[in-house]
C-alpha cells in the first residue's frame, strides 16, 4: 500500500481533540513518523525553517495525518540534518538545493561536488578579506579615540563624514 494511503487509512478522521490528536500521533509513530516538533528536535532545524525548506521544496511535501498535521520520515529528518550541516558551511539556499540534487543522484561525479565546494570557498575568502578590512578600519579608529570623559571621539566623526563630492545643499545637477 503506498505511504499515503497508509497514513490516510490508518489515522482517526478529523477531529479537535487532543485525544485524537495524540492517538493520531501513536499511529503515525508506530509507521515511522514523527511529528513536526520531533522531527525538529532530532534534526537539530526549528519547525519555522522546517515549513520553510518544505515551501522551497528542498525537502519533500509532508505527509498528512486525517487531522491535517504534518508528519515526516527518517529520511526527511536526515535530509534536514543535510540541510542544517550545510547551512552551519556557509552555503546559500540555492547552493543547498543544487547540493541535495547532487547528492540524491548516485550518477553524479564527485568533480561536480568539489566544484562547488571550491567556488564557496573562494566567496568565503572574499567575506574574510571583507571582514578583515572592515576590522582594521575600526581598530584603527578604537586607536584614535581616548574613551575618557571628552566628548571628542574620532570613531563618530568618521562614521558622520560625508565624502568630498557629497556637499550638502550643493545642487551637483
Amino acid at each position: 500500500m503506498a505511504t499515503r494511503q497508509i497514513i490516510a487509512s490508518t489515522f482517526m478522521p478529523v477531529g479537535k481533540s487532543a485525544a485524537k490528536a495524540r492517538a493520531e500521533f501513536a499511529v503515525a509513530k508506530e509507521h515511522g513518523y514523527y511529528s513536526i516538533g520531533k522531527a525538529a528536535e532530532l534534526s537539530g532545524v526549528t519547525p519555522k525553517m522546517i515549513r520553510h525548506y518544505e515551501s522551497l521544496e528542498l525537502i519533500p511535501k509532508a505527509e498528512r495525518t486525517a487531522g491535517d498535521y504534518r508528519v515526516y520520515t527518517q529520511a526527511d529528518i536526515h535530509t534536514l540534518r543535510f540541510i542544517r550541516r550545510a547551512r552551519t558551511l556557509g552555503f546559500a539556499i540555492e547552493e543547498i538545493g543544487t547540493l541535495l540534487g547532487l547528492w540524491r543522484n548516485q550518477r553524479r561525479t564527485s568533480e561536480q561536488v568539489k566544484r562547488l565546494a571550491l567556488k564557496h570557498i573562494a566567496e568565503l575568502d572574499t567575506k574574510i578579506g571583507e571582514l578583515q578590512s572592515m576590522r582594521d578600519a575600526l581598530g584603527e579608529l578604537v586607536e584614535h579615540c581616548h574613551g575618557d570623559a571628552r566628548p571628542e571621539c574620532p570613531i563618530l566623526d568618521d562614521l558622520g563624514r560625508l565624502p568630498p563630492s557629497h556637499d550638502i545643499g550643493v545642487d551637483h545637477e
